[in-house]
C-alpha cells in the first residue's frame, strides 16, 4: 500500500513534467511589417494583425508563458502537501490514491477529445474555456473541504490541463510560425521553473496561511491568464478562420489510420511509461540497491533536473544541423544505458544512471513534440496527432507504474520490473529510428 500510494502521489506530482519539455526545430526569425499604409488601411489593420507581426509574437509569448504557470502548480502543490490534505479532510489511503490517479486519466481524456473540440470551436476559444475551468477547479477544491469537493475540483482542473497540453502546440504553430522554438522553449522552461517554485513554497505557505489558501491561492494566476487570453482572442480572432498548410499533401487523413501516427504514439508512450515509473519509484529502487535514504532521494532530483539540460542541449544540436534521426536514436539509447546501469553497474555512479534516464525521457518528449509540427500539414492536424499520441502516452504512463508496483509486490524485488523496462526501452530505440525518418503523417516523403 505504501508503494502504491507513493506511485499515485508521485505520479500526480510529476504528471506534467514530461508532458511539456519540448523545443521544436531550427527557427528563422522573420518579422514582417507593412510600410506606407494609407490611413484607411492602417485603421483596418488594427483589427487584424498578421500572425508574423511583432505585436502578435509578444502577445502570444506572454499568453503562453502565463498559461504554463497554471499547468503545473495545482498538481505539484497537491503532491507536496498530500499528508496535510489527507489529515485535514480525514480521507483514507484509497481516497488519497484516487487523487493521485485521476490526473493521468483526465489528461488522457483531455488529449483524446481536445483536437475535435478545438477544431469545432477554435483553439483560443477552447483554451479560454479550459483556463476558466482550471481556475474554477482550483477554487472548488479549496472552498469545499470534503473528499467529494476536492475530487471534483481535481477532475475539473486536470481535465482542463489535459486540453491545454494538446492545444498549446498548435496555437504556437499557427500564431508564431517563425518563432516556434523560442515560444515553445519559454513555455517548457516556465513549466519547469513554476514547478520548482511551487514545490518549494507550498508547504511553508500552508503552515503560514493554511492548506486551503496554499492550494487555492494559485487561482489568481489562472484569473490573470484568463484575462490575457480573452484579450488575445479579441485582438487576433480565432485560429479556426486561418488555414495554414505547411506543405503539399493530404491534410485530412485520419491520424488513427496513419502508420506513422501509431509509431510516434508508441515512441512517446513508452517514454512516458518509463518517466512516470522512474518518477514514482526511483528512490525506492536505489534504497534497495544500498543507497541511503538521503542519497536515494537526491537521485530523484537528479532525474527531474535533467529536463532543462536536455532542452538546451537538443536546441543547440538541432540549430547546428545535427540529423534528427541520430538524435532520436541517441535519446532512446540513453534510457537503455540508464536502466542497465541501475540493474548491473556500480551504485557509485547512481547519479549518472539517473541523469541519463532524465535526459533521455526529456529529449524523447521534445523530439515527439517536434515531429507533431514537422510531420503534419496544418495546425489542426498537428493538434490531432498531438492528442492521439498524448492520449496513448498517458494511458501507458498510468499502467506502467501500476504494473511495476504490482510486480514488485508479487516478487519482493525490483529485478523483474527493471528487466521489463529494459526490454521496452530497447524496443523504443527501434521506434526512434522509425519515427525520425523524413516522412509525413500520410506516408509521403517530407
Amino acid at each position: 500500500m505504501r508503494l502504491f500510494r507513493c506511485y499515485l502521489i508521485s505520479g500526480a506530482a510529476a504528471a506534467l513534467s514530461n508532458d511539456v519539455f519540448f523545443i521544436l526545430y531550427n527557427s528563422r526569425a522573420a518579422m514582417s511589417t507593412s510600410a506606407n499604409l494609407s490611413a484607411s488601411q492602417t485603421k483596418a489593420s488594427k483589427s487584424s494583425i498578421p500572425p508574423s507581426s511583432r505585436f502578435t509574437f509578444w502577445l502570444v509569448l506572454c499568453a503562453i508563458v502565463l498559461l504554463a504557470t497554471n499547468m503545473r502548480a495545482p498538481i505539484v502543490a497537491l503532491g507536496s502537501i498530500a499528508p496535510v490534505v489527507q489529515e485535514a479532510l480525514g480521507i483514507s489511503e484509497t481516497e488519497l490514491g484516487w487523487l493521485g490517479a485521476v490526473p493521468m486519466l483526465t489528461f488522457a481524456l483531455g488529449a483524446l477529445i481536445s483536437p475535435a473540440i478545438g477544431k469545432r470551436f477554435g483553439l483560443e476559444n477552447t483554451l479560454i474555456a479550459m483556463i476558466a475551468l482550471l481556475t474554477i477547479g482550483m477554487v472548488i477544491r479549496s472552498v469545499i473541504p470534503t473528499w467529494i469537493g476536492f475530487l471534483s475540483g481535481t477532475v475539473l482542473l486536470t481535465l482542463a490541463i489535459g486540453f491545454a497540453n494538446t492545444l498549446a502546440a498548435p496555437v504556437i504553430k499557427q500564431r508564431t510560425p517563425n518563432h516556434i522554438p523560442l515560444v515553445t522553449g519559454c513555455f517548457s522552461l516556465t513549466l519547469t521553473v513554476a514547478a520548482g517554485i511551487v514545490a518549494g513554497v507550498v508547504l511553508p505557505l500552508s503552515e503560514q496561511f493554511g492548506w486551503q489558501w496554499a492550494l487555492g491561492g494559485w487561482a489568481l494566476l489562472g484569473f490573470f491568464a484568463l484575462v490575457l487570453w480573452v484579450f488575445l482572442r479579441v485582438r487576433l480572432g480565432s485560429s479556426t478562420r486561418v488555414v495554414a498548410p505547411l506543405a503539399t499533401g493530404s491534410s485530412d487523413i485520419s491520424v488513427w489510420r496513419s502508420a506513422f501516427a501509431w509509431q510516434i504514439a508508441v515512441f512517446m508512450g513508452l517514454q512516458s511509461l518509463l518517466f512516470y515509473t522512474v518518477a514514482s519509484f526511483l528512490p525506492s529502487i536505489w534504497l534497495s540497491k544500498g543507497l541511503s535514504a538521503v542519497s536515494a532521494g537526491q537521485m530523484g532530483s537528479v532525474f527531474q533536473f535533467m529536463a532543462p539540460v536536455a532542452i538546451l542541449s537538443l536546441t543547440w544540436l538541432v540549430n547546428r544541423g545535427r540529423p534528427i534521426q541520430a538524435l532520436a536514436v541517441f535519446a532512446a539509447a540513453l534510457n537503455v544505458f540508464g536502466v542497465l546501469g541501475i540493474m548491473y553497474l556500480s551504485t557509485d555512479l547512481a547519479w549518472l544512471w539517473s541523469g541519463l534516464m532524465g535526459m533521455g525521457c526529456s529529449a524523447i518528449f521534445t523530439l515527439s513534440m517536434m515531429l507533431f509540427s514537422m510531420r503534419t500539414y496544418t495546425a489542426n492536424q498537428s493538434s490531432e496527432l498531438s492528442g492521439m499520441a498524448q492520449a496513448v502516452g498517458y494511458l501507458l504512463a498510468f499502467f506502467g507504474p501500476l504494473g511495476t508496483g504490482w510486480i514488485h509486490d508479487a516478487t519482493g524485488s525490483w529485478d523483474l520490473a527493471l528487466f521489463m523496462l529494459l526490454i521496452l526501452m530497447i524496443i523504443n530505440v527501434v521506434m526512434a529510428w522509425l519515427v525520425s525518418r523524413p516522412i509525413m503523417v500520410d506516408g509521403k516523403h517530407a
